[in-house]
């Protein structure tokens, strides 16, 4: 059976090819049929262009495949595999943008709410990232909370924490657009951190500057000035990935001397099997979003984009994702 698949086969260079699956699902595999896959724009702008530190890619070699978060149609389950059947709409994770996802049966989480849509469940794996940056800071309800960078997981990120009781909420982005979405999605205050005095002004709306921080930008200036935001014995969640090492942090002044807790928040540094108190397995934190979902505490549907790409036009969709920062946060395939 040959299904078709987005490759990237050199640095720069999106292709959708077809691959060969196995006629037959192995043990404890599962066959999904992908409705809908998402693209993370910065992970796989890293990934496509070789950046270093590219999560788990071996530096220089091609092809690579990316986009880990999609949803469809359980197509066949393997032996041995329980609460899984051919017909069950589900979410894949660790899966790629493929026609077909063939993983193993814990890398598929069954959607039992049919009001959820293929278009807000394939954003569902990727929404748990923001929220285990969330849970490891020990978020309390009623502390203030900032979100430094407004892209993808940022967005995600405000939703949760309203969601969580994060008051008030603070959102900085550069880019207009995206603080206008920041408030759209619950943010009490939306602000510009190039703007003068911009470290002030946190503190000045949240009496002292922030409990905890969601940092999201992957830039050393903009960890940098999240810490300049923060209260006395603040966390700050390093959500972004910091890929470049070449930048300072005044550690004795920022961090050793308030007395801020700086937590790696990298969504692999997850127990595998067991959760506890501020650290959740990825199978637990998809869950929890779901039903946060089905009772209608948060919604994706505000910021779902207006259209989906084919599949055949991967290689126009990360031209933008490579050049065009104003490209929307959220783009999907729709592979039916």
């Amino acid at each position: 059976m040959k299904a078709k698949n987005i490759v990237f086969t050199a640095p720069m260079k999106a292709e959708l090819l077809e691959r060969e699956l196995p006629d037959e699902v192995g043990p404890g595999k599962v066959l999904v049929r992908t409705a809908v896959s998402t693209v993370s724009p910065g992970t796989e702008r890293a990934v496509i262009t070789d950046s270093p530190n590219a999560g788990g890619y071996v530096e220089h070699v091609f092809p690579r495949r990316s986009g880990y978060s999609s949803a469809g149609y359980v197509e066949k389950v393997g032996e041995g595999v329980k609460g899984l059947q051919p017909g069950d709409r589900a979410i894949v994770f660790w899966g790629t943008h493929a026609e077909y996802n063939l993983v193993p049966a814990h890398q598929v989480v069954k959607i039992t709410d049919d009001s959820i849509s293929f278009e807000e469940a394939a954003v569902v794996f990727i929404s748990t990232f923001s929220l285990a940056a969330i849970r490891k800071c020990r978020l309390e309800i009623g502390e203030s909370s900032l979100v430094m960078g407004c892209g993808l997981l940022g967005q995600f990120a405000v939703k949760l924490l309203r969601a969580a009781g994060a008051v008030p909420i603070l959102a900085a982005d550069p880019i207009e657009s995206r603080r206008k979405e920041a408030a759209a999605g619950g943010a009490d205050y939306v602000l510009d951190p190039l703007a003068e005095g911009f470290a002030a002004k946190v503190k000045e709306l949240t009496g002292g500057g922030v409990k905890t921080a969601i940092e999201v930008t992957g830039v050393g200036a903009g960890l940098d000035e999240t810490l300049d935001c923060m209260q006395r014995f603040g966390r700050v969640a390093l959500l972004g990935c910091t890929r470049d090492k070449n930048f300072t942090i005044d550690y004795y002044r920022k961090v050793h001397s308030p007395g801020i807790t700086l937590i790696g928040a990298h969504t692999k540094a997850r127990p595998s099997y067991e959760s506890h108190a501020g650290w959740y397995t990825e199978r637990d934190d998809i869950t929890s979003v779901l039903s946060l979902l089905s009772a209608g505490r948060i919604n994706f549907k505000a910021f779902l984009p207006e259209k989906s790409y084919s599949p055949a036009d991967c290689q126009q969709v990360y031209d933008r994702v490579i050049n065009d920062r104003s490209f929307p946060t959220l783009a999907q395939f729709d592979w039916r």
